[in-house]
């Protein structure tokens, strides 16, 4: 089979599949000026495979890049049917991160540390081989939780984030995972390499290739779980509610995380200028808000309130580098104990301000926040909401109170001391969670929109 070398057909093509993929930002969208930036030959034959970068207008001023792996056949198995692009020059091109095959090339690539044109293979001394992944050595599988990346798992051993759409500079994914394993954090997963290139002279993260933590399962699904469990028992006792327990353990977990990057990255003293910056930056993002949301509005001046206490809070705070997505889905419970992932933060917030010092209990916020969605989300359109709607708040207030308790008993800031700072970072993270809602949500709306009426 010959590897089509003719870019505007492709180009065609994938002008009219990303729209269609969950990790595109502009679902459905048209797109126009669609170019191919990068394209290098990682495999010839039957399967070929092309790794490309392309570069299409999101929008107003925004570009955004992607990064598409593209397979080749002669004849496309009916197992690779969902992941077809299109048809060129007799061959069937589709994603090729769906191919075992193919996958097979990227693992290879990190395990001999190829340079493939503009590509670079790096990994970790001795890890690869300690974990016993060598050429052909496991077959992949695509998760199918993700939304904004796309990860491969071979066999048990090690996971593969592809990120499909591109920023360049120190990815923090990368740079906090591989500082803390490092250091010896067992609040991360480790590194075992990763694949960059150069785009218009600065580094690119394109993947990363971590240990796998098998048997391990997601704090959000965890919860749900038991919060499925609750509403359809009767008759439960307050003080028997589930998941306090894990809450705790995840409060702990949470101050040994920010203590590892603390000791990784630094700490200093929050300055009273920083506060001022605090409280207009959360003044900034409440009156963009209210042009998208204007149901916000009512609430403005309890909110504005709310972020004035930022200035006058007393007692020194801490900033340091922190996870900056803190949340319930960001965390896996196995043998282990808790462990975080994806330290890339906010992909929409400036790779600067996802980098820069801030106040840990902002990952507090987010985590706070993830309990109370966790509570309401199963009550959605729920036959009895209103009858649950209590026990539903007295599991997330346990949840909350056992992660706090947890997170100062191991050393953290202890939160209820600086109740003016969190009840800020709190609300204004139920602010962007409104939203996100109307936007992308409209049936969760009244989850974080409940919160800011009553706080």
């Amino acid at each position: 089979m010959t590897v089509p070398d003719s870019n505007a057909a492709l180009t065609s093509m994938l002008a009219g599949w990303l729209p269609q993929q969950r990790w595109f930002p502009g679902r459905g969208m048209a797109l126009s000026d669609l170019v191919i930036v990068s394209d290098v030959q990682l495999r010839a034959g039957d399967p070929a495979m092309r790794h490309l970068i392309v570069q299409t207008p999101l929008g107003g001023r925004t570009t955004g890049r992607f990064q598409v792996p593209v397979g080749f056949r002669a004849s496309l198995p009916p197992e690779l049917s969902g992941a077809l692009i299109g048809g060129q020059d007799g061959a069937a091109c589709y994603d090729a991160l769906h191919d075992p095959e193919l996958a097979d090339v990227l693992l290879a690539g990190l395990s001999e540390e190829r340079l493939a044109g503009a590509l670079r293979f790096v990994r970790e001394p001795d890890t690869l081989g300690s974990a016993g992944l060598g050429f052909g050595a496991r077959a992949s599988r695509v998760l199918g939780v993700e939304q904004s990346n796309t990860s491969l798992v071979f066999g048990d051993a090690a996971i593969l984030k592809v990120l499909r759409r591109l920023f360049p500079g120190a990815n923090p994914d990368l740079e906090v995972a591989d500082a803390l394993a490092r250091l010896g954090s067992a609040r991360v997963a480790a590194p075992y390499g990763w694949i960059e290139t150069d785009l218009d002279g600065e580094p690119v993260l394109l993947a990363v290739l971590s240990k796998f933590l098998a048997g391990a399962r997601d704090g959000w699904s965890l919860a749900l779980e038991r919060l499925g469990q609750l509403y359809t028992r009767d008759g439960v006792a307050a003080h028997a509610l589930p998941f306090a327990d894990q809450a705790r353990q995840l409060g702990q977990a949470t101050a040994e995380l920010h203590a590892d990057m603390a000791h990784a990255f630094g700490e200093r003293e929050m300055t009273a200028a920083e506060f001022a910056g605090l409280a207009a930056d959360l003044h900034d993002k409440l009156s963009q808000a209210i042009t998208v949301v204007p149901e916000l509005a009512g609430y403005e001046t309890r909110i504005r309130s709310a972020y004035d206490a930022v200035i006058r809070a007393r007692g020194p705070v801490t900033v340091q580098r922190i996870h900056g997505d803190y949340h319930l889905g960001q965390v896996m419970l196995g043998p282990q104990g808790w462990v975080a992932l994806d330290f890339e933060g906010e992909p929409a917030v400036p790779l600067a301000v996802r980098r820069a010092p801030a106040p840990a209990l902002r990952d507090v916020a987010g985590m706070l926040r993830s309990f109370d969605y966790a509570s309401r989300q199963q009550l959605v359109g729920h036959p009895d909401a209103g009858p649950l709607a209590p026990l539903a708040d007295a599991w997330a207030r346990q949840c909350q109170a056992a992660f706090c308790a947890g997170y100062a008993a191991c050393g953290g800031i202890d939160p209820q001391r600086h109740g003016a700072l969190l009840h800020a970072l709190t609300l204004e993270k139920a602010v962007y969670e409104v939203v996100y809602e109307s936007r992308h949500r409209p049936a969760w709306l009244s989850i974080p929109l409940d919160f800011v009426a009553a706080a």
